[in-house]
């Protein structure tokens, strides 16, 4: 039987490293969560690839998990949000089968292939918000057609991540302005493909999905696919969705002109949502579609973010971080000896360095486990201050920021930032739950046709983490070593 409560909303988000997905009830409570894992291939120094059939597996699983954690609400779902993991390269023949691995946000292999877009497209930031770097999807099409030529023949739709799931979950070939942006095949301001761009990378909008607003329906779920999760005989609208950045800030209600927020996934963002169109891309800084109609962002991306966390407790051979972090914090007595370069896929902002690589500077005989989980804490909270730099450069300044994602998680990360930054940091109830809960409010919006501003209202704050003055001042001397140490490596990392 449905749920009494009324309709539910459905979340799915695919990220790098899980998909998870959410049910959220009328009163935006969520009822289940499920998080299925995902591994990343790299057969070659600087690829990362996944393969587009292993998102779907891993929904499909997810959502069974939600369903047998909630079945009658489930029963109730009225609406299907998407979110997903931006830039990837899903490559499709004519029977919308995978031609190969999706190539990905974190993937440096086509570093040439930017210089390429520069000269082929004179102004490409201003157009599509980002000067071109090896993360983003065009120059990866660019180097699929240098170095695998025939396949490059054989392919009938360019998808991203998330909307390869949508065409499993619909059969329509969409995606959203928020998601499309981090292409480098948008222009920007039109919020439509730039026939320019399409050009440079020898394709054309028939082999692009259509374009809808996040907030609009953009199909319905398949009849096979109801019936499968138990939701036939009626129609259920599927969102256009969002790119994972943009979800994060509709799941939060960073909606208005400055709203700020740091995201803590597998990679971290800086974003602010700004009422125009703003493109900074001298700051290496991305100004991008919202998924909101009428409205953009700019964002300041690295490629290092909680994922950090996971990799320092397996190098130290912790296998509990929970515990590990509870011991850092324990013995923490302000910045360590230490010093991270959080580098280990490459940065974006402020670097775009494909190269760059993670650094552990300083390590002597009496270095603990601990000593090495503070230095990678301080590390990403120090390459968040260099981000916000280049928001500041941008003309966007950043005087206080809720948090987001599963490093929203630890109290004791958040002060780090915090005082990295020099600035409040908020956690609201919920918020590690992040893109998929922004999904699911995309997907009540598109099915019922609600104010923007009436559902994607600010959850209830957890805490507000004060900038501790010492700390950021002995913060500040640490952030000048922490410049400097990349500074005289990037040459290394290039050999």
């Amino acid at each position: 039987m449905p749920d009494p409560r009324g309709p539910a909303w459905l979340g799915i988000d695919i990220g790098t490293s899980a998909v998870k997905v959410v049910l959220v009830d009328g009163a935006q409570a969520p009822l289940a969560k499920a998080a299925v894992p995902l591994a990343t291939s790299r057969p070659h120094p600087l690829w990362s690839e996944q393969h587009p059939d292993i998102w779907w597996r891993a929904t499909l699983d997810a959502v069974a998990e939600v369903r047998r954690a909630a079945s009658d609400a489930f029963a109730a779902v009225a609406g299907i949000g998407l979110s997903g993991q931006m830039h990837g390269a899903v490559l499709l023949d004519g029977d919308d089968r995978p031609l190969r691995p999706a190539i990905l946000w974190n993937d440096g292999r086509a570093a040439a292939e930017c210089a390429e877009l520069q000269a082929l497209v004179p102004g490409l930031g201003r157009i599509a918000g980002i000067t071109a770097m090896p993360g983003l999807t065009a120059p990866k099409l660019l180097w699929v057609r240098r170095h695998e030529p025939e396949l490059f023949g054989r392919i009938r739709r360019v998808m991203l991540p998330k909307d390869y799931v949508r065409l499993k979950l619909t059969g329509e070939a969409v995606t959203d302005p928020s998601d499309a942006a981090g292409s480098l095949l948008l222009d920007e301001a039109a919020r439509a493909w730039s026939p320019a761009l399409l050009a440079a990378c020898g394709l054309d909008a028939d082999r692009m999905p259509r374009l809808a607003e996040g907030t609009e329906p953009a199909g319905t779920l398949s009849p096979a696919v109801a019936r499968e999760w138990g939701l036939a005989g009626r129609e259920i609208a599927v969102a256009g969705g969002a790119g994972d950045a943009a979800a994060g800030a509709v799941g939060i209600g960073a909606i208005a002109d400055g709203d700020a927020f740091v995201s803590l996934g597998t990679s971290a963002q800086v974003f602010v949502t700004t009422g125009t169109y703003r493109p900074a891309p001298e700051t290496l800084i991305h100004g991008f579609a919202h998924t909101l109609p009428g409205t953009w962002f700019q964002m300041a991306a690295l490629l290092n973010g909680a994922s950090t966390v996971e990799w320092a407790a397996r190098l130290v051979g912790f296998p509990d971080i929970g515990e590990l972090l509870a011991r850092t914090e324990a013995g923490f007595r302000g910045p360590g000896r230490l010093l991270f370069l959080p580098y280990l896929a490459g940065e974006r902002t402020p670097h775009d360095d494909p190269h760059a690589r993670g650094v552990l500077f300083g390590l002597a005989p009496d270095t603990q486990p601990t000593d090495v989980m503070q230095a990678v804490l301080e590390g990403v909270a120090l390459s968040l201050r260099e981000a916000r730099n280049c928001l500041e450069a941008a003309g966007t300044p950043v005087d206080r920021a809720a948090i987001i994602g599963g490093g929203a998680r630890s109290a004791f990360w958040t002060r780090i930032i915090a005082s990295a930054l020099g600035i409040p940091v908020t956690r609201y109830a919920g918020s590690e739950a992040g893109p998929a809960f922004g999904a699911a409010r995309l997907a009540r919006i598109a099915a019922t046709g609600e104010a923007v501003a009436d559902v994607c209202v600010k959850p209830p704050v957890l805490d507000v983490t004060e900038p501790d003055p010492a700390l950021h001042a002995a913060y500040g001397d640490g952030f000048v070593r922490f410049r400097r140490l990349y500074r005289a490596l990037r040459e290394e990392f290039r050999a």
